[in-house]
């Protein structure tokens, strides 16, 4: 009987043993090693930071300031890249660096597109094109700008400047899993009631006749080497400015339009080319896209919204009437003579992290490139008027270029979301509450990234944002915070920027590619006769 207790008493003592050596195993294998940071002052400008050695995740104890708590086991929506537009000014200004200075044109396009894992590069993946003229291009044109051509006969995709297709080839060839989105600023001017590319409204006699326009801008392009990820049939629906290319559509005539849309790409091998609607402002999330969805929702994925009116809590309007539709943001931009780190905070807040965080799939700003006074524009535009628009990079004439801070909100960004593998998934949001003390100083998105191999490690990666700068005036204190994640707990001091850091753990119930929104990052370019051609990151 003795015996028997003793090793009963034995056994007990050694499960205790090994129950505290499986914890410390746990709490021992999350490590944060890699850190990419923009402080307010400039001194880390979108800087790695290698940490050595590595931050761990402990046992928890005493939150800190700020107490950012990880949920992997509820997921949202993944993120398929952040970016710009490549109009044609955008392109123009990279095309002419690549003739004045072509080592500093590949060098900004590096930093620009490349999606290594691990580069120094922001790996920017979404690209959005007008389809003829917008506010920024030489002159106002369409694909076909004969009057009446109801039968499209004069239409002609190399209207389109060669820079363009050129520019987006250099792209194409650091970066071939970026998303291209068409859109037009205007239909041809003779199909609106004032003739002309610039203001008016569309007339519903050529609903079919756009749409036949519309399949062969898709077709055009892919001809050109580009396939599109998506095509939308009017940007700014609601806005009519008779100094530029511009087009009022209506939700019922836009859903029509989609309606016979989506049966010309099936019918012509472009099933899986997305039709997105709306791409206008917050403010009107409550009104036109919904009446969009309402009459015409099966034609269309989702829609797009852009920053100028409204805030973007207001997505969470369409996201809650039509959950299982996808969400875009498209554009937004800065403008010259405002303040830097006033700019970061407000971009990160309301797109490169709220966007995301109202369920969008993507983050954009408007032109990609331009010179220093936010030229060339459309002769005679009120567009941009005032200090000007601010691109995402700044090319000078004299062959060099610097990026502006759009570039650096939006560039640690896009480095939690992107394929950690080739062919691999996005970036999938995870849910994320901050506490403490302080928790108002943070704003933070927080993402998994699946992988390839059922058997690698998933990697975690957390989007933080310390705006704590003017407590009793200008004061930008850190914040130490601790991050909860699977009943572990890691310390890290946030500086007052933007940080993002990540570490890697193993599958739980979560394999990291399970929800219906995902797609792999293999992208396929062309109709070739020898087949469609996988895509994959350049060595």
């Amino acid at each position: 009987m003795v015996v028997a207790q003793g090793r009963s008493r034995i056994m007990r003592v050694l499960a205790v043993f090994a129950a505290l050596a499986l914890a410390s195993s746990a709490y021992a294998q999350y490590v944060i090693w890699d850190i990419w940071q923009t402080t307010w002052d400039r001194s880390k400008l979108f800087t790695y930071h290698n940490q050595n050695p590595p931050i761990p995740f402990g046992s928890p104890s005493q939150i800190g300031q700020a107490d950012i708590v990880i949920t992997d086991s509820q997921t949202f929506q993944s993120v398929w890249g952040f970016g710009g537009s490549l109009t044609d000014s955008s392109a123009l200004i990279l095309n002419n660096l690549k003739s004045k200075n072509s080592t500093s044109y590949w060098n900004l396009l590096n930093y620009l597109f490349n999606p290594t894992d691990g580069a120094n590069a922001a790996g920017f993946s979404y690209i959005r094109i007008p389809l003829g003229a917008s506010d920024f291009s030489a002159s106002a044109y369409s694909y076909d700008d004969t009057s009446g051509d109801t039968s499209l006969s004069h239409f002609n995709i190399s209207k389109t400047p060669s820079y363009v297709f050129s520019v987006l080839r250099d792209i194409r060839s650091l970066n071939n899993i970026t998303r291209i989105h068409l859109i037009p600023w205007s239909p041809p001017g003779w199909m609106k009631d004032t003739g002309t590319m610039k203001g008016g409204s569309f007339q519903s006699q050529y609903i079919d006749t756009y749409a036949n326009y519309l399949l062969k801008c898709v077709q055009g392009w892919t001809n050109q080497g580009f396939r599109p990820y998506a095509i939308s049939a009017q940007n700014e629906p609601l806005n009519s400015n008779p100094t530029y290319p511009t087009s009022k559509l209506t939700a019922s005539q836009e859903g029509q339009i989609g309606t016979k849309l989506r049966s010309l790409l099936n019918s012509n091998g472009f099933s899986s080319t997305k039709i997105i609607g709306y791409d206008h402002n917050w403010s009107a999330a409550s009104s036109y896209p919904i009446q969009l969805m309402q009459d015409a929702g099966a034609a269309f994925d989702g829609v797009s919204f852009h920053c100028y009116a409204g805030n973007v809590s207001q997505q969470d309007t369409f996201h809650n009437a039509f959950p299982q539709k996808q969400i875009y943001f498209t554009e937004c931009s800065g403008t010259f003579g405002s303040d830097w780190w006033s700019d970061i905070k407000w971009d990160l807040d309301n797109i490169a992290i709220g966007a995301i965080e109202h369920n969008s799939h993507t983050g954009l700003m408007w032109n990609i490139a331009l010179d220093g006074n936010g030229n060339p524009k459309l002769p005679g535009t009120s567009s941009c008027g005032g200090p000007g628009c601010r691109a995402i990079v700044t090319v000078n004439s004299n062959g060099t270029w610097s990026v502006n801070q759009e570039f650096y909100s939006f560039a640690q960004a896009s480095k939690a979301i992107l394929p950690r593998d080739v062919g691999g998934p996005w970036g999938k949001r995870v849910k994320v509450a901050v506490g403490g003390s302080l928790s108002w100083a943070l704003r933070v998105n927080a993402f998994v990234t699946g992988r390839t191999n059922s058997s690698d490690w998933l990697r975690y990666s957390i989007v933080v944002l310390n705006w704590n700068d003017s407590i009793g005036g200008w004061n930008p204190q850190p914040v130490q915070t601790t991050i909860e994640f699977r009943g572990t707990q890691a310390t890290f001091t946030f500086p007052v920027g933007v940080t993002t850091l990540w570490w890697y753990a193993p599958p739980t119930s979560f394999d990291g590619v399970t929800e219906a929104d995902e797609e792999p990052s293999i992208r396929f370019e062309g109709d070739s006769a020898e087949g469609q051609i996988p895509l994959k990151f350049k060595a």
